[in-house]
């Protein structure tokens, strides 16, 4: 009999916790139209609302948050540039779709196709960039899946970079917040997405001498508060499409929806979302990615300390209401004794609220730290001496 009374007691506890941990899906219920839709805070990930968000569905234009974070990340680590000069070869100019109207032959600097993809949704700068980046659309293709692959999005499969119809073009609103949330750490993007229009948008630079006019296919960012992104899409097999994200203060959240009726329902749905995201929770933050978080004793080094920073930005949701005062822990879980390596994981920056932990990112070496010489040690044990003597 006690045992019994002893797993109800362990079962209802394991059922509570379980509630709190999805309490901020729960507390909400909206009437959507859409097939699928996902409202999450962007720095945390939580989940506030979900509505089928593993089904795989066709998600048109969103293709191109992977396309633009692949140029930011090729950017990042040196292998192109915005200044590089882009030749528009026939195939990129030859899309339908949405496009910006780029001919064969010409010159764009990366930089303008990423506008046009952002802004306009060009379909040809996006295999445009998509042949400068991979040397051809198929090699970059490989390298949009196997990013997907790495950021774990499982239920991904691309067959071009811009999002024109194809059957086995698919993802899903989970998979769409987790790239959204990687191409959010290049904050250049976010001022591109937020240009409402150019009527001379690339003039003199491009066959068409006046230019082409330019008009964001995303309204929120002229008229939905804090609004400066990501990506509309649209096609008859997808539906109406948008991942939308907004910013006020210090909270960011993304509101994903795939297969609206309509242009409207879209709009509206994610506007729905986000503005019940914004009216009751918000986001403290606790340091930023690559912020000095602490220092700790270095054995055997040239350096006899060492600076630890955040490998990603960490903040808390919370209630609109709450004011709460975290408590902030650093746990070392690897040696400290040199040679270490810039951004070696050294531990863990633990948040707690209330006696639970409620964040925790990986701890890094700011820089790094040689392993001392003979002479090294010599000189700090002599030096040592000579304040001792003072």
């Amino acid at each position: 009999m006690i045992k019994k009374q002893i797993l109800i007691i362990v079962l209802t506890i394991a059922m509570l916790f379980s509630f709190l941990g999805s309490i901020h899906a729960a507390e909400h219920q909206f009437d959507l139209q859409t097939e699928s839709a996902l409202l999450v805070d962007a720095t945390t990930g939580e989940l506030l609302f979900e509505k089928n968000i593993h089904e795989p569905l066709y998600p048109a234009s969103i293709t191109k948050i992977m396309t633009l974070l692949l140029a930011f990340e090729a950017i990042e680590e040196g292998k192109v540039s915005l200044e590089d000069e882009v030749i528009v070869s026939e195939e990129a100019a030859s899309m339908g779709g949405s496009q910006i109207f780029l001919e064969q032959g010409d010159k764009v600097s990366l930089e303008d196709l990423l506008i046009g993809i952002a802004v306009g949704s060009g379909n040809d700068a996006s295999v445009a960039v998509a042949e400068h980046i991979a040397g051809s659309l198929e090699g970059f293709v490989e390298i949009m899946n196997e990013r997907a692959f790495e950021l774990g999005m499982d239920n991904t499969n691309f067959e071009n970079a811009c999002g024109l119809h194809v059957d086995e073009h698919v993802t899903t609103a989970k998979d769409i917040v987790i790239m959204s949330r990687e191409l959010l750490k290049y904050p250049q993007v976010n001022e591109w997405f937020s240009i409402w229009m150019d009527e001379e948008f690339l003039k003199g630079k491009i066959s068409v001498e006046e230019g082409i006019y330019l008009s964001n296919t995303n309204r929120l960012v002229r008229y939905y508060s804090g609004c400066d992104g990501l990506k509309t899409g649209f096609t008859d097999q997808a539906g109406h499409c948008i991942a939308a994200t907004a910013k006020r203060e210090d909270s960011r959240f993304i509101s994903v929806i795939l297969n609206a009726p309509d242009s409207k329902t879209r709009f509206d749905e994610a506007t729905q979302l986000l503005d019940y995201a914004f009216a009751n929770y918000k986001t403290i933050p606790i340091a930023e990615k690559d912020e000095v978080v602490g220092e700790v004793a270095v054995q055997k080094g040239k350096e006899t300390t060492l600076k630890l920073v955040l490998a990603k930005q960490l903040g808390v949701l919370v209630k609109k209401a709450d004011d709460p005062e975290f408590q902030k822990d650093i746990n070392i879980t690897h040696s400290l004794n040199a040679p270490i390596t810039k951004g070696e994981n050294i531990g863990e920056f633990i948040v707690i609220w209330e006696g639970e932990e409620v964040a925790q990112g990986d701890l890094s070496a700011e820089k790094d730290v040689q392993r001392a010489t003979v002479f090294d040690i010599f000189y700090r044990t002599l030096e040592a001496w000579v304040r001792f003597g003072k």
